[in-house]
């Protein structure tokens, strides 16, 4: 097995290094091994069995992504969100 630094990961999936840190604090990432506080290896079987599941036949297919709620507008939803 071989394990990549979070930068040589990026490289490897062909992402920027920061949809990589953003994936990994919202859990919409690959695995990853997390050494210390500040050092994050990634398990290259672990990269290529995610990039597995992502497999498609069709442009019809629905991935299942977590994706980002958008923030309103509406000034009355944005003080609910202050609270």
């Amino acid at each position: 097995m071989t394990r990549l630094t979070v930068k040589e990961a990026a490289e490897y999936l062909r992402l920027a290094k920061g949809t990589l840190d953003h994936w990994r604090t919202t859990g919409a990432g690959p695995r990853f091994i997390k050494i210390s506080t500040r050092k994050i290896l990634y398990d290259t079987a672990d990269l290529d069995a995610w990039l597995n599941q992502r497999k498609q036949t069709s442009t019809a297919d629905q991935p299942q992504l977590r994706r980002r709620r958008r923030r309103s507008n509406n000034p009355l939803d944005m003080r609910r969100q202050a609270r």
